[in-house]
């Protein structure tokens, strides 16, 4: 079931406040590590969604980075904060307009069942050239929301700009869509890059290596051009989604996120450059990174790894406006040790790209990213075995396709293993598994975040084949998991009710017995 999309930040924080969902802070919380630390306790226990509404001007400092005092506005007030947004599967659900993720990606399936058979990312290209998504192309519009109040002399300091953890080297703008565009094909890219706020007109701009933004920088230094930025935040949560879902170059996130919402997104040109935003986000920062100017310190940071990512040298953005809506209310989210927050922005990513990913791979039955790999150090992936070595030549592809070549950890089981379920996952790895035939270790690109890796963004990658052995991979006779029928397991479950009423759900692993036809010396166990 698809719900409707939102018109701002403020409409999906009143639907959340209707479902109990949304906690008003009304005490004065300082953006400066106690706004961060409340929200770290509500994600960690899968908390409601928290909207301070009297952030507290920080006592420390002058005004000036790290910790600088806020201004407020010219109204005399300050933004309020939203934070834990999507702080469980049910808001990140409602959050791209859905009841359950599971919805939107089988709508995605379907669509690509239709199209022709090309690659993965082809079928991506082809999606707005399907009838059925026309409806859902950002639409261009005149003017917005966002445009209500236009300060053409900005002072970031008026926004409540967080600084998360105490040895960061400043505020950082954490939950942004960042607009940029290809000079060469004219392709817009929204992502997600946290911004570091070293000034009232200035921030810094970690690009990584692997992402677009960094492409396109590269693009307008080499044409010896200033490069335009536009920043939105907030409005319709989907639009947060996209700008951190990890589409190659060329998808429009905008696009996307209309097909998230069954509505295009209204986007509206910036006043200072010629980039388009969403009409209807909270607040726009526009500017221009000039290639040629010297790079600026940013970081520390304490990032989604859990740990600090260390200072390193990034471009700056000089901004030259400022557009909010009246109402404006300011999006920010910490990471850190997980879970966080961000791990449920993870599990959509998940769920939607799993349809793509089987695209290429149809031997893929589920996947799974477990929190605690913080999405690029882990993943568990259930396949269908068809031949000896099948489980070796899924990794290697997997590896090979977008953002899964910064996956340092694969591990595959057989299809009847459920990769949500963690503990099933580490007791059959470890019981399936011999290190010198099962454990595969290669050389490639890693995030540039692991700090593990001996040289920056490039290290090993780890490949372990927990599904069962055939005869021709060196596997001995091959044992059978231990399961009762499922006939006896359902009276006995009824009859254990009976006598332990306040016992919970049976909580058992999903081990259906092999199929007959694989259980074979060619095409099954040893």
């Amino acid at each position: 079931m698809h719900l409707m999309s939102y018109r701002s930040l403020r409409s999906f924080l009143e639907r959340l406040e209707r479902a109990g969902e949304l906690v008003r802070v009304a005490d004065p919380v300082d953006p400066v590590l106690e706004m961060a630390a409340l929200a770290d306790r509500a994600a960690k226990q899968e908390g409601p969604a928290l909207l301070f509404e009297n952030p507290r001007p920080s006592a420390v400092g002058d005004g000036t980075p790290p910790h600088g005092t806020l201004a407020h506005r010219r109204d005399g007030s300050i933004l309020p904060v939203a934070m834990n947004l999507f702080g469980s599967r049910r808001r990140t659900a409602w959050a791209l307009s859905c009841e359950d993720l599971e919805t939107p990606a089988n709508e995605l399936r379907a669509l690509l069942h239709m199209a022709p058979p090309v690659s993965f990312w082809d079928k991506l290209m082809m999606l707005p050239k399907l009838g059925k998504l026309a409806a859902y192309m950002p639409k261009h519009v005149g003017d917005g929301p966002v445009r209500e109040i236009v300060e053409t002399e900005p002072d970031l300091r008026s926004v409540p700009v967080l600084t998360t953890w105490p040895h960061d080297g400043g505020p950082f703008i954490t939950l942004p869509q960042v607009v940029t565009r290809d000079p060469e094909t004219g392709l817009r890219n929204v992502g997600m890059y946290r911004l570091q706020v070293l000034g009232p007109r200035h921030l810094a701009m970690h690009w990584q290596l692997h992402k677009t933004a960094t492409a396109h920088f590269r693009a307008y230094r080499k044409r010896g051009e200033r490069m335009p930025v536009a920043i939105a935040l907030g409005g319709d949560p989907a639009l947060t989604y996209c700008a951190s879902a990890p589409l190659p170059p060329g998808i429009d996130e905008y696009l996307f996120a209309g097909f998230l919402r069954k509505e295009g997104v209204p986007l509206v040109k910036c006043l200072t450059n010629d980039l388009e935003v969403p009409a209807e986000a909270d607040l726009v920062i526009e500017g221009f990174v000039d290639p040629a100017a010297p790079l600026v310190r940013e970081g520390p940071f304490g990032d989604h790894t859990g740990y600090y990512s260390l200072a390193d040298d990034y471009p700056a953005l000089e901004v030259t406006c400022l557009t909010r809506r009246r109402d404006a209310i300011y999006p920010a989210t910490v990471v850190g040790p997980p879970p966080m927050e961000d791990l449920w922005l993870g599990k959509a990513t998940e769920r939607l790209f799993l349809p793509l990913l089987q695209t290429v791979f149809p031997e893929v039955v589920d996947m799974s990213f477990p929190a605690e790999g913080v999405f690029h150090n882990l993943c568990f992936v259930a396949m269908k075995k068809e031949f000896p070595g099948h489980a070796k030549k899924l990794m290697h592809g997997m590896w090979g396709s977008g953002q899964m070549a910064n996956t340092k950890t694969l591990v595959v089981f057989d299809d009847d293993v459920d990769v949500h379920d963690h503990s099933q996952c580490t007791w059959r790895a470890f019981a399936n598994v011999d290190a010198r035939r099962d454990l595969v270790v290669l050389e490639g690109p890693v995030d540039v975040l692991d700090h593990a890796a001996p040289s920056f963004a490039l290290g090993a990658k780890l490949g372990v084949d927990a599904t069962r052995k055939w005869a021709e991979e060196g596997g001995r006779e091959w044992p059978e998991p231990c399961v009762h029928p499922p006939e006896l397991l359902a009276r006995m479950d009824a009859l254990y009710q009976r006598i332990v009423p306040a016992a919970p759900p049976a909580r058992r692993p999903k081990i259906p017995p092999p199929p007959a036809a694989s259980w074979s010396p060619r095409k099954g166990a040893a």
